[in-house]
């Protein structure tokens, strides 16, 4: 650990906590809970802060959809297997995405429905998520896919404006259950007023899948900007976001004149599960003390809305 600068790396904040804890280093069983502590005090340390650390702000943008209902479409009553007549769902478009995607929903001719789609089987077939209820077959009969829903990008944690998804286009951000109450069948396509996240269930792995759902949905191909909070608290050797420490040259993203404050949260949690109060409480003070300097730090552009503190 280098003797002239401020904690740097993961080594270094470890490293500090197990001195200033006067345990000796080097032994595993106690170097692993040193790290652990200073991940754990890593995310606290973010945790509820986010709007005013500039350093985890980031900024990304979508590409919409345009609807799509070329060729007609057959299917019978109780199916959920629709025909496709010169449809080419499966053809890619001038961007590289098919023209009918798994992410994507249908709407049918002489009904209201809106029906997700499961899989596309081929440029004339598509598997519904759920079957058709229409009172008699079609055959025939006009169709209108479109995606109302998109990804968001996979370090998202949480908007920065909780008024605007995005300030380009005036997209207002409400909260799901009100996006449910006032669009219950959100099939009117148009230039997006309104937005939601969603929080989906994961699907192949553990990560969460965060998406955003637009109303109406873009009748045209977009291109949406937003700005977010990361949830990455890290960064390797070599660059790559990371979402906890873990090799000896990692580095949290905090600037380095605030480091050391991860050591004094980590020190309180160590005290405190030690039951050693008097010190787990002189840790506390300390850290809040440096985390009441850093929200009143001001940076040239940061936000001056009003907020809680």
């Amino acid at each position: 650990m280098s003797t002239t600068s401020q904690l740097t790396t993961y080594a270094d904040l470890f490293t500090d906590l197990q001195n200033r804890c006067r345990v000796t280093t080097g032994v595993t069983a106690t170097e692993t809970q040193a790290k652990r502590y200073i991940n754990i005090a890593l995310h606290d340390f973010n945790l509820g802060f986010q709007y005013k650390l500039p350093w985890l702000e980031r900024t990304a943008q979508l590409r919409t959809h345009a609807p799509y209902s070329t060729g007609t479409v057959a299917i019978s009553v109780g199916s959920n297997t629709l025909t496709g007549t010169s449809t080419l769902w499966a053809t890619a478009d001038s961007y590289g995405e098919n023209n009918a995607r798994t992410t994507g929903k249908m709407t049918l001719q002489g009904t209201t429905d809106i029906y997700p789609i499961t899989t596309v089987t081929s440029d004339t077939a598509i598997t519904l998520a759920s079957k058709y209820v229409g009172s008699a077959a079609l055959s025939g009969a006009t169709y209108t896919y479109f995606e109302d829903t998109y990804d968001l990008a996979s370090d998202f944690l949480r908007p920065i404006d909780f008024q605007f998804f995005s300030q380009a286009y005036n997209i207002q951000l409400i909260p799901r259950d009100e996006f449910r109450r006032r669009f219950p069948r959100p099939n009117v396509q148009g230039n997006p007023q309104y937005a939601c996240l969603l929080d989906l269930a994961p699907n192949g792995s553990t990560s969460p899948i965060r998406r955003v759902q637009f109303y109406p949905y873009p009748s045209t191909t977009l291109i949406v900007p937003y700005t977010y909070v990361t949830n990455a608290v890290g960064v390797s050797s070599a660059g790559a976001a990371l979402t906890s420490l873990s090799s000896d040259t990692d580095e949290p993203l905090i600037p380095l004149r605030y480091r050391h404050a991860v050591v004094y949260h980590a020190l309180y949690h160590w005290y405190r599960d030690k039951r050693d109060d008097a010190r787990s409480q002189e840790a506390k003070a300390e850290y809040t003390d440096i985390m009441l300097r850093i929200v009143d730090d001001q940076d040239y552009g940061a936000p001056t809305k009003a907020h809680i503190q």
